[in-house]
């Protein structure tokens, strides 16, 4: 049994400065990087088999706001079932009675059995009596998808954008699409920056963005990185760079 006097002694010695300076970063460290592996471990998870649908909308003018409530209780509805990843309605900027639905289903079978369901064929029913043209829905799969994540802030500015490729510049509008969404997604006000592309047609790619305000957007527009990517894609391109500016409704 250590003697009182040994006891004392470690006791009085002193930690040195070089370990709480290690203890410190260290619970420095910890504190910064907390939320991030709380956010990574909240991320939805999506595998290749992911199914992702972009959809197109445009009811009468006068039922806009009954359309609005549709697609709120749609994509409440759609977030209890089994197999859901992510699903977004949007209004139009300056065409409010232009809407798109963004959704995404862990794979097809989730997406079958999701499109089943009474609540689903009860939507497309009611919005049918509401609509001006068809429901102009296209499946897609994930090409360059940068970071998962849900988050979108209030008020940000969701840009979808129908970019068509010649079938023979396919490759060379995959690369530039890529080239595009990584330099996006370095920008500090983007919060999203997904390119997607249709299934029917390997030519036809759906790029969907995200940004903190319309500002940020409007600051992109003219970043050389962007204007570059409009040069080279122009190109390859057989059909106008269909690019429509966007808000959350739910």
């Amino acid at each position: 049994m250590p003697s009182r006097q040994s006891c004392a002694d470690r006791r009085s010695r002193k930690v040195p400065l070089c370990t709480y300076a290690a203890l410190c970063t260290y619970f420095a460290l910890c504190t910064l990087h907390f939320p991030l592996l709380l956010a990574a471990s909240q991320a939805p998870q999506v595998t290749d088999a992911a199914v992702y649908l972009v959809a197109y909308v445009e009811v009468m003018p006068s039922s806009t706001s009954e359309a609005v409530t549709l697609l709120r209780q749609y994509a409440k509805t759609s977030r209890g079932d089994a197999g859901h990843v992510r699903l977004e309605t949007l209004q139009q900027r300056g065409r409010p009675d232009h809407f798109a639905v963004l959704e995404v289903w862990s794979d097809q079978k989730a997406l079958d059995a999701h499109q089943a369901a009474a609540h689903s064929k009860q939507f497309r029913e009611k919005l049918q009596r509401l609509q001006v043209s068809p429901y102009d829905e296209r499946p897609h799969k994930g090409f360059d998808l940068g970071m998962v994540s849900n988050a979108a802030a209030a008020g940000a500015l969701y840009v979808v954008t129908h970019a068509d490729a010649v079938p023979t510049g396919k490759d060379d509008a995959a690369g530039y699409l890529k080239g595009l969404a990584e330099a996006s997604r370095k920008e500090s006000s983007n919060v999203r920056f997904e390119i997607l592309q249709q299934n029917s047609r390997l030519n036809h790619f759906t790029v969907v963005e995200v940004w903190k305000e319309q500002k940020a957007h409007d600051a992109h527009i003219v970043g050389a990185h962007t204007r570059q990517f409009r040069d080279n894609f122009q190109r390859t391109s057989g059909a106008l760079y269909d690019e429509r500016l966007y808000t959350a409704i739910d």
